[in-house]
């Protein structure tokens, strides 16, 4: 299944609107070759813009519009996310061979994950058009699992 540009170009509009980033300059980029992830987001706070990227190859993501959501928050926590991914380096330093940074960092990473997942849910219950949640990349996991 390939996402619509023209359906991710008006998800963005809406959801910029209902999430107040109508002030940040935010455009998409389809990834068209095998790709881990469902989506990502590239920041530069400091000028207000990001560029959404959407795994168009192969979508682990079956709903395009919660994955559009779930990376625009990540542009909501960016401050946060900077702010204690720096306290972590200021306790730990930044070795990436030292346990206890790998500890921290990998525990913070998977509760950002979490949070902006669970937030996007929640949009996506109270307003999206589409409201079945992707099981996609669970999904794909099984599938693996099982040998389908």
């Amino acid at each position: 299944m390939k996402f619509n540009e023209d359906n991710l170009k008006e998800l963005l509009v809406r959801w910029q609107d209902v999430l107040r980033l109508r002030d940040w300059d935010i455009q998409y980029q389809f990834v068209e070759k095998d790709w881990r992830k469902s989506g990502d987001v590239k920041i530069n706070s400091e000028d207000k813009k990001a560029i959404l990227l959407i795994n168009n190859f192969n979508p682990k993501s079956t709903n395009l519009e919660e994955l559009v959501i779930h990376e625009l928050l990540h542009i909501k926590l960016w401050g946060m996310d900077q702010m204690i991914e720096e306290l972590i380096y200021g306790v730990y330093g930044k070795d990436r061979q030292d346990p206890k940074l790998n500890f921290a960092y990998t525990q913070f990473m998977k509760l950002l994950e979490n949070t902006t997942e669970e937030l996007a849910k929640g949009y996506v219950t109270l307003g999206a058009k589409d409201k079945e949640l992707s099981f996609g990349k669970l999904k794909k996991e099984v599938e693996e699992e099982i040998g389908i």
